[in-house]
């Protein structure tokens, strides 16, 4: 990333919280944005012209943050952006006169990298206020606890010369897919990054996901990273994982810890064949509710660090990046794309990506301090009533923790309740302490298609 300088004199009238850096009031966003921004500024700055031409009347902090403002307040078109700079104005900036197409010319220009700079800057500020938060009661024996998944991103329109003659529906319209890491504790995006073949298959973007993360993390990922290979790599860098079992999969049982019923609790070795089998050893726990069978699989293979009742609980959890997605299109309008051209469409997803990270650590905090479930507050509203409450000076999070019941911002949460068996400690039996737990594996190359099951 290139840093900016000499930022023009005289374009923000009047006295501005990017000046003062006020203290981060994480419950008025667009003053935390204001701090933020802030402490940006010299990468933000202008770098003046060295040649022929006008010089740039609209500063470059002016221009990302009235991105992220049209985010936050549901505007849904980089003409509203426009008309944001140019006709009314916003924070203590004045009014620019710039055409429509300056503004469109200057995004397709300038590329992602401020906006990645800044989501990893807002980042580490949530990752600080929020540790008091934390849902440490997640599986505590881990570093930490992620969920995997992917989105694939709603069609462009076919507004450029060369999609006016794509038919509708056609793949070429698709802008790719995001795909994503999430913190389960602190309720944040970890890491994000975006697949251009809308068809690729997860497995392939997934060592990128958890590259970054500390060992003995635990990783939750649905059927669509289902793969002997990928679970023995994450064994072997220490990683802890639970997947659900593929229906099919065949494996070999080496000792049963629990079986009475439809409750199973077993060490095996994935795949049963010389063909395809994996190198280390998996716990698999089975268990029935009603008509519906469950089945996982873990490389944690201590029942007592980890009880088969546990291991359905987590893993429901994975369910909260699927709610991150669904908050990132139908909340924050990503399923409305501002433009055909890929860099404004990525600039749109990085400043939807910001404004979310902050409303989810709005979230977790106001359920702590209310001493609420996370999901028992609600999430639309407070996309929806957050920034006006602070339009109006007030506190948003005061007024969702001493107020939430009585105005419904806080109901009991609709997830559906995982009803999982609990396995008595005494009634496992031990692991044989000669059991070998290491073989040697063969993971045959398969194409990775789009056929394969998800979920």
């Amino acid at each position: 990333m290139t840093a900016n300088s000499d930022l023009p004199t005289g374009a923000v009238a009047g006295s501005s919280p990017l000046d003062t850096e006020p203290d981060p009031v994480l419950g008025d966003v667009e003053t935390f944005l204001q701090t933020a921004l802030s402490q940006l500024e010299p990468d933000f700055a202008e770098r003046r012209r060295t040649g022929p031409g006008r010089p740039r009347v609209l500063p470059t902090l002016c221009l990302w943050a009235s991105l992220l403002v049209c985010v936050l307040r549901g505007m849904s078109s980089q003409l509203a952006l426009w008309r944001l700079i140019s006709q009314r104005g916003f924070w203590s900036y004045p009014r620019f006169a710039v055409t429509d197409q300056a503004i469109y010319k200057r995004l397709a220009q300038a590329g992602t990298a401020p906006l990645e700079q800044l989501f990893a800057q807002i980042s580490a500020l949530l990752a600080a206020r929020l540790a008091p938060y934390a849902l440490g009661d997640l599986a505590p024996f881990a570093t930490e606890v992620v969920a995997l998944d992917e989105m694939t991103l709603d069609q462009v329109a076919r507004f450029l010369p060369t999609l006016r003659n794509v038919p509708a529906g056609d793949r070429q319209l698709l802008p790719g897919k995001l795909a994503g890491s999430f913190d389960l504790r602190r309720q944040q995006w970890r890491h994000v990054q975006h697949v251009t073949d809308s068809l690729q298959n997860d497995k392939v973007a997934a060592r990128d996901l958890v590259a970054d993360l500390p060992a003995a993390s635990l990783i939750l990922a649905d059927l669509g990273y289902f793969a002997f290979a990928w679970f023995d790599e994450l064994t072997a860098a220490g990683q802890y994982w639970i997947s659900r079992l593929r229906q099919k999969t065949s494996y070999q049982v080496l000792h049963v810890y629990y079986q009475q019923g439809d409750v199973f609790d077993a060490v095996i070795h994935l795949g049963a064949y010389r063909a395809d089998r994996a190198s280390h050893a998996v716990r698999l726990v089975r268990f029935q509710v009603g008509t519906t069978r469950f089945a996982y699989i873990t490389n944690v293979l201590d029942p007592h660090r980890l009880p088969l009742a546990d291991i359905a609980r987590l893993y429901a959890r994975r369910w909260d990046i699927e709610l991150a997605f669904k908050m990132l299109k139908r909340h924050l309008h990503l399923h409305l794309l501002w433009s055909s051209k890929s860099v404004v469409i990525l600039q749109q997803l990085w400043a939807v990506l910001i404004i979310a990270q902050i409303l989810h650590a709005l979230q977790l905090e106001i359920a702590q301090r209310a001493g609420v479930g996370l999901f028992d507050v609600s999430l639309a509203l407070l996309v929806e009533y957050g920034p006006r409450y602070a339009a109006e000076g007030q506190d948003p999070i005061e007024v969702f923790v001493r107020q939430g019941r009585d105005l419904h911002f806080i109901r009991p949460s609709t997830r559906t309740q995982i009803r999982a068996p609990v396995i008595p400690p005494e009634s496992l039996q031990p692991l044989p302490a000669d059991l070998v737990l290491t073989r040697t594996p063969r993971h045959p190359q398969r194409k990775c298609g789009r056929g394969e099951e998800r979920r």
